[in-house]
């Protein structure tokens, strides 16, 4: 009954569903667009998925939905993870890897700059988990004029500490040794080598670039999404799911703050996982609005 009523309502909200896509840098980009009858005014939410994840996802296309379920404009963009047009599907572990953490930020730029050029005026930027702290350092160091918000769902957080941990403890070996090989192929101008039968992020004997490897392990406080969050400068919604096992601690990291940031909201939802399935998606979208009327609200 819940998915009839969600499709009934798309119906009458006139939601017009469609992929869209540029080429950045030489590479084809993908996103899906739901247009409801606010665009291209907007706001307009902009949604970034997790790691090796997509943009069709069910927490992404659920998020989408409810979104446009309540007139809301929304554009899930497919990360391109270094690959030309890649599919809306999870990153196939025996392909070689070349992508950065980083590149994901200057996607994300790349996207709202596609939004202005449709004549979005009002962008809100969305990320979950990996997504959601890539969302909050361009908020953090590039965030362009149009954007008007910030509203993050289970960000990663990090330390360099639980990172070598978690990685033996996945993979059986140390990271450091890894790490350092790959450090030096990068200061010594050789980035693009390629390193086989590595452990990298979820993929086990895999082919990974230097650079890449690098990216993603080596020591940057800016991987921790609660470091960024006192240099954005936008509104701020976060998430938090009590029964989240994959980003664990995001609560005790945001409470040892040395100062809260004035424009942070945070949202404890009891109950909810990493994807917040089911009706805590709802209560996701439900103080999302929220967020975004009061927001509007304050701006006139």
């Amino acid at each position: 009954m819940r998915l009839l009523a969600i499709l009934f309502a798309l119906f009458l909200s006139n939601v017009q569903a469609e992929e869209v896509g540029f080429r950045y840098n030489g590479t084809a980009l993908r996103a899906e667009l739901e247009k409801s009858d606010n665009w291209p005014a907007g706001p307009v939410v902009l949604i970034t998925h997790g790691t090796l994840a997509h943009n069709r996802m069910e927490i992404i296309s659920t998020l989408q939905n409810l979104f446009a379920e309540n007139g809301v404009s929304s554009l899930a963009i497919n990360l391109s993870l270094g690959l030309n047009k890649r599919p809306s599907s999870m990153y196939d572990c025996a392909t070689p890897h070349t992508h950065k953490h980083t590149d994901a930020i200057k996607e994300i730029g790349a996207w709202v700059e596609w939004l202005k050029y449709e004549e979005v005026k009002d962008i809100i930027l969305l990320g979950h988990s990996r997504g959601g702290n890539q969302t909050a350092w361009y908020a953090a160091e590039q965030a362009d004029s149009s954007v008007s918000g910030v509203i993050l769902l289970a960000p990663q957080i990090w330390s360099a500490e639980y990172a070598a941990k978690d990685y033996e403890k996945r993979y059986g070996k140390p990271l450091q040794p890894i790490l350092d090989k790959a450090l030096s192929l990068v200061k010594a101008g050789k980035g693009k080598e390629m390193l086989e039968h590595v452990d990298f992020i979820y993929c086990k004997d895999t082919t990974v670039s230097a650079e890449a490897f690098v990216s993603y392990y080596q020591s940057d406080q800016r991987l921790d999404t609660p470091y960024l969050l006192s240099r954005i400068k936008l509104p701020m919604l976060l998430f938090v799911g009590t029964e989240d096992k994959v980003v664990k601690g995001l609560k005790k990291k945001l409470d040892q703050l040395p100062q809260r940031p004035e424009n942070l909201e945070t949202v404890i939802i009891e109950g909810a996982d990493h994807f917040f399935r089911d009706l805590y998606a709802e209560d996701v979208v439900d103080k999302a609005l929220e967020f975004i009327s009061n927001k509007a609200q304050s701006e006139h």
